[in-house]
This record gives structure tokens, sequence and C-alpha cells, in this order.
């Protein structure tokens, strides 16, 4: 890579985007944008109300020696980079999308170029080049029968493609289910205890703690997450990842809660919503890291 001392500075609306520092800055605060979305983003300001090909930002994200799925891999970028922005692929007023074409960048762009050292010349200083994201993250090999294989630092584009606000909607959605699961068994404490001695013989006595003891960090647990996502908290995908081993205790004590109702609905369907449930924390997880990509 050579001297990047010369890289420009470009502002938007009120977002300043410093090549040189590989920074996004809203109003002064520096934001979190991974590479790959900064690569984008320095692509589109560079050719503002210009269309930009998918093919020329496979080329400058992906080298030609690189096995990757890219279609999948650009809407990943894109979709971390609108979030950065508050941006909508509906409504967009930064990066336009054109189908089966490429992206254009709406807002008038300001370029900024540092000048060069005293008793140097201009046209031989050397321009700033983005190490090439196969040295960083997305490096892939193909496997025996020809498959391809991420490398595991490439483990972001096996995520599927969902649009923020709805894995944030999916998210919230789980976190009241389960509140709704502690209302319910609390309500009907009592029965809970004995129709688990009955069917399964648990005692009611541990029944009963494990629902009260359990039930009150699930609440805390739930209730946090479901203000954070109210108040759109841009931290919470990087919390959540934080509190995830609590989060996973607690889920896997609660998928049992469907042999409560064993009564109505039978052993069998309570076997098989347990076994989902026991999927849910880790589902939860995924739907985390869509919902705030930036924070990861």
């Amino acid at each position: 890579m050579g001297n990047n001392s010369l890289a420009p500075l470009y502002r938007f609306d009120v977002f300043k985007a410093d090549v040189r520092s590989g920074e996004l800055r809203k109003a002064g605060e520096r934001l979190r944008i991974q590479e790959q979305p900064f690569q984008v983003l320095v692509a589109l300001l560079d050719r503002p109300h210009e269309v930009v090909t998918r093919d020329e930002l496979r080329q400058r994200l992906w080298p030609s020696d690189t096995f990757v799925d890219f279609d999948h891999g650009l809407n990943t970028t894109i979709n971390k980079l609108r979030e950065a922005l508050g941006d909508s692929a509906s409504s967009p007023r930064f990066i336009e999308t054109l189908p089966r074409r490429g992206y254009r960048f709406l807002s008038d762009v300001e370029r900024i170029q540092p000048e060069a050292p005293a008793g140097g010349d201009p046209s031989e200083a050397p321009t700033y080049e983005f190490p090439a994201v196969s040295q960083l993250d997305a490096k892939a090999s193909i496997v025996e029968g020809g498959s391809i294989q991420p490398s595991p630092k490439s483990y972001h584009h096996e995520l599927p493609e969902i649009h923020p606000r709805t894995a944030a909607t999916l998210f919230a959605v789980l976190q009241a289910m389960y509140v709704v699961f502690y209302a319910i068994a609390l309500w009907r404490l009592d029965e809970a205890g004995w129709r688990m001695e009955r069917y399964l013989g648990i005692s009611a006595r541990t029944v009963i703690i494990t629902v009260l003891v359990s039930s009150a960090i699930g609440l805390a647990l739930r209730l946090y997450t479901l203000s954070q996502i109210a108040v759109r908290y841009r931290f919470l995908g990087r919390n959540f990842h934080r509190i995830f081993p609590i989060v996973l205790v607690v889920d896997v004590v609660w998928a049992f809660s469907p042999f409560f109702l064993i009564h109505l609905i039978g052993i069998g369907l309570a076997f098989a919503a347990s076994a989902a449930l026991v999927y849910s924390p880790f589902a939860q997880r995924v739907l985390a890291k869509l919902a705030y990509p930036s924070e990861r």
C-alpha cells in the first residue's frame, strides 16, 4: 500500500468520510462501520449522481482469485452501509438501487483533497489503495467436490439476507413471546407444579422454585431488550452478544415449558415444541446480528 497522506476527505449532508483514516463521522461523532461498507461508500462518493455498477464494486471488494457468493455479499454490504447512514432502500436519501445494474449516490458531495507536501510533485503523489478484502475477511477456498467453502473470517456472508428493521421486529416478537410465557406460568404456578409432578414425576416444589427464579431473571432480560429496541439503542446487538450466555441458560430451561400443556397437546407435540424452543436463543442471536450489523 502506498502513502495515503493525500487521500481525499468527502463531505455530504451531516456526514464526513475520511479515506485516510477509514472513518465515517456524523455531525462530528464517529460511526461504527466495517471496511467493506466503507469501501463501497468511497466508491459511490467518488462518482456522485453516477451509476456505479455491481461489477465495478465486485472488482473493488473481491479480487478475481477470490471465491465468494458475490451477490449475497454485496447485498449484505449495502444493507450495512444503509444502516450506518440511516438510509432506506424503499425511500433512499443517499443510496439508490438500480436493479441488476448497480447503485447511485443521490446527495451532493464535497471532495476535499489535501495539499501535497512542500517540494513534492502532486502528479507523482501515490494514491491511496484499500487493502484487498481477500487479505482481510473474504478469502475462500475450493474443497473436494468443487463446492465453495468460505474461510471462518467471512462468516458474515453466511447470514441470511434480511432488512435490519425486519430482523429487529422478529427479535422483539421473540422477546415479547417469553414475557407472555413468564406471565402465564406465574399466573398458573401451582397448576404447573402439580401437572409436571403428575406427568413427568418432577417434584412440584422443584418446578415452582425453578419457574420463580428463571422467570425473574428472564423478565429482567426481556424488559431490558424490549426497552432498548423501543428507543432504537444502536449498541443493543453488541450488548445482547455479551449477555447471550445468560439468555441461553434461561431459554434452555424454558424450552421445557410446553410440557405444562401436556394434558392438552400430548407428549409428542410437547417434545416438538420443546425442540423448537431450544433453538430459540440461537435464532435471537442471529437476529440481533442482522438487526444491528454495525455493532458486531
